[in-house]
């Protein structure tokens, strides 16, 4: 911290000269706000204590001492002490909450750095060599945990970045079993084009699609291209020339390494049209993101994997397959339009 500066410290120009070597940078640093929980409880309400202290826990809270618990200032951990606040009242207990403003270094209570490396070491240990799904099955455990850490990381940093990658990197080799055509990533810029160049086009991609596939399809004729017709490919070889393939190795579009990440197909196509922008779409954008490559977890996500899962199933044609799935999509991209109902 800069100490502060009286006027009479400033260095003053004698008449008719510029001072002009002399300048004062004054920094300001404004102080964390923090909420504070104090609460005490009859020793003899064990189950009251009990649940107070599984909340608090499960909320990342750092305790200060026994029964004094600390969060950065937010609506959402304002409104959990608040419930914690009543429930112990309501159990003859006492409980303050309190706001604090203080540049006191409590951030350092919340680094999570030591849980993000213990994760770390058991994905570095876990055996490539287990079963395809048994390893989904860890990677999964994995992604859940990682996910819990996130949640409470109100201070992120490397550690975290270090660990999403390592299971990004897990859940790519894991589809490279399931899916040994999955496209790797090809760097590169991606250039704005004009949908009207695109019209009435043969789009080929590989068969059986899935969640990418399927979405890109959807993508190209509600947006780009509305009389496409597709394609579904043995192998990405036999891509007719006269074709735009997408999702695979050298296809027109595909996966895209830029400098902040890897893009999905689906992201490539919205960023190709000039779609990335619209809000619906970057929600899907995330949902498909997620599913294909990993990362962090979308609410939406799961419950979208497992329509489509059942969908494959009964199935069989691709073409209906994709029909079917286009109904989900433009009814997920109208809810994100809509937004929540509640």
């Amino acid at each position: 911290h800069i100490p502060p500066v009286h006027p009479s410290q400033y260095t003053q120009p004698a008449p008719g000269k510029i001072l002009s070597h002399r300048i004062i940078f004054v920094v300001i640093s404004t102080p964390m706000k923090w909420l504070l929980l104090i609460i005490t409880l009859p020793t003899q309400n064990a189950t009251a204590r009990m649940r107070a202290w599984r909340t608090l826990k499960a909320s990342g809270a750092a305790v200060l001492r026994d029964g004094v618990y600390l969060l950065p200032n937010t609506a959402a951990h304002s409104e959990l002490f608040n419930k914690v606040e009543q429930d112990v009242s309501a159990a003859e207990g006492t409980a303050y909450c309190l706001q604090v403003v203080d540049d006191y270094p409590f951030a350092e209570l919340f680094n999570r750095d030591d849980d993000y490396q213990q994760l770390a070491q058991e994905l570095l240990q876990l055996d490539h060599r287990l079963d395809i799904t048994e390893q989904t099955r860890q990677a999964r455990k994995f992604r859940q945990a990682f996910n819990a850490l996130v949640a409470i990381d109100f201070f992120p940093g490397e550690t975290q970045r270090q660990t999403m990658a390592l299971l990004d990197t897990l859940d790519q080799r894991i589809n490279t079993r399931l899916s040994p055509d999955e496209p790797g990533s090809q760097p590169g810029a991606i250039p704005l084009l004009d949908a009207a160049q695109f019209q009435s086009k043969r789009w080929a991609t590989r068969k059986r699609p899935w969640v990418d596939r399927l979405a890109s399809a959807w993508l190209i004729r509600r947006f780009i291209d509305p009389h496409a017709s597709f394609i579904w490919l043995d192998t990405p070889a036999h891509c007719p020339a006269d074709a735009l393939g997408f999702d695979f190795d050298n296809a027109r579009f595909t996966h895209v390494e830029t400098g902040t990440g890897t893009l999905v197909t689906f992201e490539t196509l919205a960023h190709s049209f000039g779609l990335h922008n619209d809000l619906s779409i970057k929600e899907l954008s995330n949902i498909i993101h997620a599913l294909d490559v990993g990362g962090l977890a979308v609410p939406e996500a799961a419950g979208l994997e497992r329509l489509l899962q059942g969908m494959c199933n009964r199935i069989s044609n691709d073409d209906a397959l994709l029909a079917a799935a286009e109904q989900v999509f433009n009814d997920m991209y109208l809810a994100f339009q809509t937004g929540d109902p509640s």
